[in-house]
């Protein structure tokens, strides 16, 4: 959607933290979006750009095939702010020359400011940065001069003052650069002129109204899982446009314990406009026999689809299809990123049947995860359905190793009950990003009593993280994980063995399957 909201615009060339460059300028309250390099400028034409940020990247612009801008698009009266192979692109355009450094500079570094104007300014004359770079500058185009440097960099900050393009060695956006978030808003507000308006409340407003535009008085459906996505889009729609909404929740037979029930009453209370359907046992005759993780997501996937295809027919004709679709989720389809390979398939429904001719609502998708949290606070969501934990789309499916049965279900639904329900009294629920359950396909011998057992193992996993991209596996104390797996195996029949899961995200994934 666009309201002439202003705007910066990120130009990423491959960095690993393009994504919190997004975020440290949301946290000022202005709005951005992130492009591949070789963006199609004439998308952009009529946006409210005021600004752009050129991203770090793993390339050396020395190399053939390294990504480049074409000079023409430095014609611009948009102040432009590089970051480490941002700012050596710049140089490189203009005419300066680099050199490709023995060793890679990489960590901390001592920030010395040589000229505190516009960028540094307020900024102390010495402090700590982050720094990640192979090539470094030895000569200046003309009219750039240095504006910091470090012990082992001579040319670590440039500015072209007159043109207000800047350029930094170091990382701004992460937390070990000290003043990074106060050189991020030096550029946006002192040097881009920007206002800093874009905030929950002015988000709900223009989502509404464009909302109300898109769909007028068409019907629009909602496969609602209970998460905090789908719940906020379908409240954001529910403002819009009240019971023309129709969303869909279905237990698949999948879910945790209680879950179906206390969604409904949730939903409900919400007054939103709900279709719950109960078809747990097609779904689970379906997943008979089943071990494949991507055959049981494609499964599932089509099982949802059937069931959305159903409950159309009885609700009728349906123009659209409402999905709680993230920004990171726009990102990895349109950001560079080079080549890559499928990890897993995402289940999505909007793998829906050629026959189904929706159009897509999506009004979430310029958010991230924490910016959906906050617009959920701001709709009257309480804080313990905001603060839930991710639930994957083929629910605990993925998190059966094996064959998926309703006894195998129970089992894990219970185990999972316990887990949670010790991490929230212990208080560290909310510091921990997603936390669950897993039941592996192989059962150890036990001692319970006199007796041998035979039994089945599951394994815990808890990890930390701020948007899932990447996760590390969370610090539990482990006088609680002794308590969690005397628990389990105590009131769970069926488990003789708890195991506590410690890979972090890469190489691992947070989920099983």
């Amino acid at each position: 959607m666009n309201f002439s909201k202003e705007m910066i615009l990120i130009l990423d060339f491959g960095s690993q933290y393009t994504q919190l460059i997004a975020r440290r300028v949301r946290e000022a309250n202005v709005y951005c979006e992130i492009v591949p390099y070789n963006f199609d400028r004439n998308k952009y034409r009529d946006k409210n750009i005021r600004g752009y940020i050129l991203s770090g990247g793993p390339s050396s612009v020395s190399e053939p095939d390294a990504p480049r801008l074409a000079s023409s698009f430095f014609e611009t009266d948009k102040p432009i702010l590089g970051i480490c192979y941002g700012m050596q692109l710049l140089v490189d355009i203009f005419g300066g020359k680099l050199i490709k450094s023995e060793n890679r500079e990489y960590g901390r570094a001592k920030l010395t400011v040589l000229n505190d104007r516009e960028l540094f300014s307020g900024i102390p004359s010495l402090s700590q940065v982050w720094m990640s770079h192979g090539d470094s500058i030895v000569e200046l185009p003309v009219g750039f001069e240095v504006i910091a440097s470090t012990d082992t960099l001579k040319i670590a900050a440039i500015a072209d003052f007159e043109r207000k393009f800047f350029g930094v060695q170091f990382h701004p956006e992460v937390h070990h650069t000290v003043e990074g978030k106060a050189i991020i808003h030096n550029f946006l507000f002192d040097i881009c002129r920007l206002k800093g308006n874009w905030t929950t409340e002015s988000f709900i407003t223009q989502s509404i109204a464009a909302i109300k535009e898109q769909v007028g008085e068409a019907k629009v459906l909602l496969g609602i899982s209970g998460g905090v996505d789908s719940t906020v889009t379908a409240l954001l729609l529910h403002k819009a446009i009240g019971n023309n909404l129709h969303a869909v929740f279905v237990n698949n037979g999948l879910l945790r314990l209680h879950e179906f029930e206390q969604v409904v009453e949730m939903l409900q209370s919400l007054h939103i406009n709900l279709r719950a359907v109960d078809a747990s046992r097609m779904f689970l005759k379906r997943l008979k026999g089943i071990t494949d993780p991507e055959q049981k997501r494609k499964i599932i996937g089509k099982s949802f689809i059937d069931v959305f295809e159903e409950e159309t027919q009885k609700i009728g004709e349906i123009d659209f299809l409402a999905q709680g679709t993230l920004y990171p989720d726009v990102i990895e389809s349109t950001s560079f990123k080079g080549p890559s390979a499928t990890i897993k398939s995402h289940h999505n429904v909007g793998g829906l049947k050629k026959g189904m001719k929706f159009k897509l609502v999506e009004p979430l998708r310029e958010l991230f995860k924490d910016e959906v949290r906050k617009l959920g606070r701001k709709l009257g969501l309480p804080d313990e359905f905001i603060n839930r934990h991710p639930f994957p789309g083929p629910g605990l499916a993925v998190r059966i190793l094996g064959e998926v049965t309703k006894e195998r279900c129970d089992l894990l639904r219970q185990v999972d009950a316990i887990f949670i329900e010790e991490l929230h009294r212990n208080n560290i629920y909310n510091d921990i990003w997603q936390a669950f359950a897993v039941l592996l396909p192989i059962n150890a011998v036990g001692v319970m009593g006199d007796e041998r057992t035979y039994e089945n193992v599951v394994a815990l996993r808890a990890v930390t993280s701020v948007d899932g991209m990447t996760a590390d596996w969370a610090r539990i104390d482990d006088t609680i994980l002794a308590h969690i797996s005397n628990r389990i195996i105590r009131n769970v029949k069926g488990v003789n063995r708890v195991t506590y899961d410690i890979s972090s995200k890469p190489p691992a994934t947070i989920e099983w399957e």
